[in-house]
């Protein structure tokens, strides 16, 4: 992509040497010699970038920057400068520049700075065009879905959103508990005040205890001082209890307790403190089986049971699958700054066709792994992690040890040619060489890899 630049210079002979050589680079510049005429002309000129000195005569570059951002902030801004040092690059960021040019400049150099950061501006839009889109998708709060049964639970959880009656969330583990546990918070009265959330299995059960109902000076060895728990700490909020089903048998009736009197004894302590707070449990055990063996209180299973939310696993959520990995992606695009818009037809049959036993945590990691790897727009198969590449396989093996798909000819030849580029660093005379075809041969079969 090129880019219209607009440049505030005030040397003209630098102004004409700019102009000349960024249009020779595919640029289209337009400069002006003083920062209140370069600014006042944004409006009309629609730059992609703007390229300063630090240094004019009448506003310092340093003004122009800040200016640009409050007004125009989706506009990068390159600062350049006969008088180079670290603590002016410094400055210059600071500030929110994009980048940091010295002079003398070396053209080809500053014709990479620019077209990077059109591109960033670019990737920046189509980040907004694609949260503006999933805006619109059926969602609730954080959680995203069209599928009926993604509906279904939308509906469920906006109906008990705003009540205080405790949930126990079920799921597979990676389906997303927790964030459906924020969801409830953030639909209720609730939300202004805290949402404290612990995994109930991931600490020892003395640790837990005071971590959740805290302690009294002098309470157990290393207590050197009255600790809030996190009953305390989410005082007029929402606790989740994560794993809910791994609290020990020793600390139920104490949870019980709280649930019943809203008051918390801390470890060590004699008096009650009073507490308000709405308890969100989850679990991925069954845990009717535990309150069968006698490894969880039915009483307590009552209280922490008012009612229930299923989280339906990823494969049965249909098309969403397709939906939360475009998601995903843009997210990911943006943080590591390439430009990657999608899926690769092939990729979504594979993402279709894979079980995801770790859910939707699975499928986040998937599109990361993809992002990070791919050479193309598109995330093709060979960009995904290998247990996901190697699902459902025929078990027929190449000789690299890879194994592939009864799939055709052109496919293979996508494939191979996918490989070639990732072994020499996308070097593209080099891949042209290795396929014994042109540079403009495998230009136009890198066009239709991602078709």
């Amino acid at each position: 992509m090129i880019g219209h630049v607009l440049i505030i210079e005030d040397d003209k002979d630098m102004c004409e040497m700019l102009e000349v050589g960024l249009s020779r680079r595919g640029f289209t510049p337009r400069s002006f010699v003083n920062g209140l005429e370069g600014v006042a002309a944004i409006d009309t000129e629609h730059p992609d970038v703007i390229l300063t000195d630090i240094n004019l005569p009448d506003v310092s570059g340093m003004q122009v920057c800040r200016e640009v951002l409050a007004k125009w902030p989706e506009i990068p801004v390159i600062m350049m400068t006969a008088f180079g040092s670290m603590e002016t690059a410094i400055e210059a960021l600071r500030v929110g520049a994009y980048d940091f040019i010295t002079k003398p400049l070396d053209l080809d150099i500053l014709a990479v700075a620019l077209q990077r950061a059109v591109d960033h501006r670019s990737l920046k839009q189509q980040v907004q065009v694609l949260s503006e889109a999933f805006a619109r998708i059926h969602s609730f709060s954080g959680l995203l879905g069209e599928s009926k049964v993604m509906k279904d639970l939308f509906s469920r959880l906006e109906r008990i959103a705003d009540t205080e009656t405790s949930v126990l969330i079920t799921g597979e583990s990676g389906a997303g508990k927790e964030i459906t546990a924020r969801a409830l918070h953030e639909y209720s009265r609730r939300k202004k005040a805290p949402f404290v959330a612990i995994n109930c299995s991931a600490l020892p059960d003395n640790l837990l205890e005071s971590e959740l109902f805290g302690h009294v000076k002098g309470a157990f060895t290393d207590a050197w001082q009255d600790r809030k728990g996190l009953l305390q700490e989410a005082d007029g909020g929402t606790l989740f209890l994560d794993e809910i089903g791994d609290i020990p048998l020793s600390l139920q009736p104490k949870l019980l307790r709280v649930l019943e009197e809203r008051t918390v004894r801390p470890v060590g302590g004699n008096e009650e403190i009073t507490v308000d707070v709405r308890v969100v449990a989850a679990t991925n055990i069954d845990i009717d089986r535990a309150v069968a063996d006698g490894a969880f209180r039915e009483d307590l299973y009552y209280r922490l049971n008012v009612i229930t939310v299923d989280i339906p696993p990823l494969r049965k959520r249909g098309a969403d699958i397709l939906l939360l990995a475009g998601k995903f992606v843009g997210d990911f695009a943006a943080k590591q700054g390439k430009k990657v818009t999608g899926l690769a037809e092939s990729t979504a049959k594979r993402l279709l066709g894979y079980e995801w036993p770790g859910n939707v945590r699975e499928l986040r990691n998937a599109m990361e792994h993809g992002v990070a790897m791919t050479l193309f727009d598109k995330i093709v198969p060979e960009d995904l992690p290998e247990k996901i590449r190697r699902h459902a396989g025929s078990g027929i093996f190449l000789e690299t040890g890879n194994p592939v798909e009864l799939i055709s000819l052109e496919e293979m030849s996508r494939r191979y040619i996918a490989h070639v580029l990732k072994t020499v660093q996308s070097n593209q005379s080099v891949a042209a060489q290795i396929l014994q075809i042109d540079r403009k041969t495998l230009y136009r079969k890198l066009q239709k890899l991602t078709d």
